[in-house]
């Protein structure tokens, strides 16, 4: 009987020590690089969770639906270190995101930049390159 609860107990350890390692991902297992994408909607929601940061919002497709993206983003670390806070962006705010779509062709994203409705640019994807992490820089243009 203590045998095979030390072998269940210990089952379930190893079980619960590699969920860290399947919950975070490559930006090449779930996005496409050679898909860019621009979204423009209405945020609803700004998740600051780790692995990744997560923007919601709502875009009102062509024929007249709503459809609710996701957009994922830096860690909150690196949105901090880029300048952002939590008051950065607010529900209710218009945004055009930019990014590369999931593989999937669902309505899910990774960010790149996010422009607000005041002009605003802010950074939320890799300051390495245009996809993800190892890509070379894209080309900068000055901002005002």
């Amino acid at each position: 009987m203590k045998i095979t609860l030390a072998v269940l107990a210990g089952a379930a350890g190893l079980l619960l020590s590699a969920l860290p390692v399947v919950a975070h991902h490559s930006f090449a297992a779930e996005f496409d690089a050679t898909k860019p994408i621009t979204v423009k909607g209405v945020v609803t929601k700004m998740d600051w969770v780790n692995p990744h940061s997560h923007l919601r919002f709502d875009v009102k497709a062509d024929d007249g639906t709503i459809e609710h993206w996701s957009a994922e983003c830096l860690p909150p670390n690196g949105l901090y270190r880029q300048g952002w806070n939590r008051n950065t962006i607010k529900a209710g705010e218009e945004v055009t995101v930019t990014g590369f779509k999931a593989k999937d062709g669902s309505t899910y994203m990774w960010t790149q930049t996010i422009i607000t409705s005041d002009g605003r640019r802010l950074l939320s994807g890799s300051p390495e390159g245009p996809g993800g992490p190892g890509e070379p820089p894209a080309p900068t243009t000055p901002q005002p």
